[in-house]
């Protein structure tokens, strides 16, 4: 099944922050682990986020980390943050569940 990937606004933003040559990356591993599998859950690049509602999952994409949700066919991007401040982001913003 193919799902919509709709960003946030706080999550362009981010983007727009993330070095120059990393956003092709992070845009590249979104599209190829998001569109269709984005609850497959894999030991390297996507992770469930115990213990919170919102944010539902992480993608790792080297040095950055995308969080989302997926509702039904859509996953939204909540925020693209550089794994140095990915626990303060969480912190946060995080949901407790």
């Amino acid at each position: 099944m193919r799902h919509e990937i709709v960003f946030a606004p706080e999550a362009v933003r981010d983007v727009r922050h993330v070095k120059a040559h990393l956003q092709a990356v992070v845009r590249d591993a979104i599209e190829t682990c998001l569109r269709h599998a984005p609850t497959h859950i894999s030991k390297s690049r996507v992770k469930r986020l115990r213990g919170l509602s919102r944010p539902q999952f992480r993608l790792r994409v080297g040095e950055v980390r995308v969080f989302y949700d997926v509702r039904g066919s859509t996953v939204e991007i909540l925020a693209v943050v550089a794994k140095s401040e990915a626990a303060g982001w969480l912190k946060r913003e995080g949901m407790n569940g």
